[in-house]
């Protein structure tokens, strides 16, 4: 729950928010002394980067209208802020809010402008995820923390209109997948991360179970079992399971790749390849997000949450280059590099996803480099055998400010990963179209018939810009959601 949002206090002072474009008109309109303020303190009023803020004086009998939209209640009172709303460089929705907080002194404020519903719920959930700090381990947590990192003394009183079910959904979601990414593989492997989604299924009464270490193989998925064969006994692989919702609602089954650590296997990565795969259990971070997202909002689906979880360790016991191993889907594959195993593992996830046939399977991975080649870090590669949902979750992705962008599933690349000795190939001979040839290979363990989107995602900001600190990073959930909100509550 965002704790810097609050109920209203008598004590709040006023932030009149205006975008950018009517800034100039705004500042002519005002005092001489106001004026002389915003010019000795250089307030350019741009709205770069998430939205700027500025500090007004208390002049006393002076009036500073919200210009362009009446604050509630009339003309505010002078003293409180000045904000105008971010949004360039295409960071709309709550990422245009989420410099509020930048600026402000330690108390209570409220926008006294009046805002639509839409506004109301971006200003409040960008206000809260800009609180976002990962403090676990400073030994102090209020005086060692990052200079970068926001103060998190002021509040704002919950915007008048927004629904903070929503927001508190949303908000929850990414701190959830945050802290899960940004924890250390030294204390999340495959059963602390079992752990937690067993811990979410219990706190939504839904139906848990999982499967570990050799009992894999007796349970039928051994593609799982022999990527994480390699690891220590108390990392051994895990099949993470749970369901929820009425029975006969229609079925979506959401399924994540759970690397806890990526050492690359036998084909050791590199120290600079190396150094964030802590990150490469993102996807299963983000199936737990948007699961919590869908349980809170009581969206009437039944859900099915499916994580195979792994170490991808060396040892003697590894998994090999030219391996071959078995699938559930009876498929077998040849391994010709053993740092390409998240898909490896998400064999046998999609075909056990795909034995009740469900209406729509979403998987998320941080699968593969070439799609961070062609689309960079910040967007997250969409794949999909069925272009309705496709378009639904990319039209959702631009209402929500959480954009994607579509690969194609090119047939003709299937022969590069078509097996010598086997029915597939993990990798292929070459160094082009990495995320589609990844994308076909899980393609072939989708059921017939059923609607599959996959999204191929960094879970990582590079660095820290208003609301997404360095580190792990929530994407395309709340886009999803929001395309399974339009197409599930009538």
């Amino acid at each position: 729950m965002p704790t810097c949002l609050i109920d209203p206090t008598p004590t709040a002072r006023p932030v009149h928010a205006i975008p950018a474009a009517a800034f100039e008109t705004w500042r002519a309109a005002q005092s001489p002394a106001i004026q002389a303020w915003l010019e000795t303190a250089g307030f350019a009023g741009s709205g770069l980067h998430g939205g700027e803020t500025i500090l007004l004086p208390d002049f006393a009998g002076e009036t500073i209208p919200a210009g362009g939209a009446a604050p509630a209640g009339g003309a505010a009172p002078a003293g409180g802020a000045l904000y105008i709303i971010g949004g360039n460089e295409d960071r709309g929705g709550p990422w245009a809010w989420a410099g509020l907080s930048q600026g402000l002194n330690t108390g209570a404020y409220y926008i006294a402008t009046k805002l639509s519903s839409e506004d109301a719920h971006n200003a409040a959930l960008g206000f809260a995820l800009a609180d976002y700090r990962y403090d676990r381990y400073l030994k102090d947590r209020d005086h060692n923390a990052p200079s970068s990192a926001p103060s998190g003394s002021a509040s704002l009183v919950w915007p008048e209109g927004c629904d903070r079910g929503a927001v508190r959904g949303a908000h929850g979601a990414t701190v959830l997948v945050r802290d899960l990414i940004n924890t250390p593989a030294s204390d999340l492997g495959p059963a602390e991360l079992a752990t937690i989604a067993h811990d979410l299924a219990e706190a939504s009464q839904a139906e848990y179970r999982d499967v570990v270490g050799v009992d894999l193989i007796r349970a039928d998925f051994p593609a799982i079992y022999a990527v994480g064969r390699g690891a220590e006994e108390s990392r051994a692989p895990r099949l993470i399971e749970f369901t929820w919702g009425r029975t006969d609602a229609p079925r979506v089954t959401l399924v994540g790749k759970g690397v806890t650590f990526d050492s690359g296997g036998l084909n050791i990565k590199s120290t600079s390849g190396m150094k964030l795969m802590k990150k490469d259990m993102g996807g299963a971070a983000h199936a737990l997000g948007l699961a919590s997202m869908i349980m809170a909002a009581q969206l009437d689906v039944r859900l099915r949450v499916i994580i195979a979880a792994v170490e991808n360790s060396v040892s003697g016991t590894a998994m090999r280059p030219q391996d071959v191993i078995a699938t559930r889907k009876g498929i077998s594959v040849e391994i010709g590099n053993t740092d390409a195993e998240g898909r490896v593992i998400l064999a046998d996830a999609l075909t056990l996803a795909s034995e009740d046939q469900p209406e729509i399977i979403l998987d998320f991975a941080t699968l593969t480099g070439a799609a961070r080649v062609a689309l960079g870090t910040e967007i997250p590669a969409l794949f999909s055998n069925d272009n309705t949902l496709a378009k639904a979750i990319l039209r959702a992705g631009r209402r929500t400010a959480d954009p994607l962008w579509q690969l194609p599933l090119h047939r003709p690349y299937q022969k590069q990963i078509k097996g010598k000795i086997a029915d597939l190939r993990n990798d292929t001979d070459g160094p082009y179209g990495g995320a589609i040839t990844a994308a076909l290979f899980l393609q072939a363990f989708v059921g017939e018939g059923i609607s599959w989107a996959h999204m191929d995602l960094m879970g990582w900001n590079l660095s820290s810009i208003p609301g997404k600190p360095e580190g792990g990073e929530a994407m395309a959930i709340r886009a999803v959601f929001s395309a399974l909100e339009d197409r599930f509550v009538t």
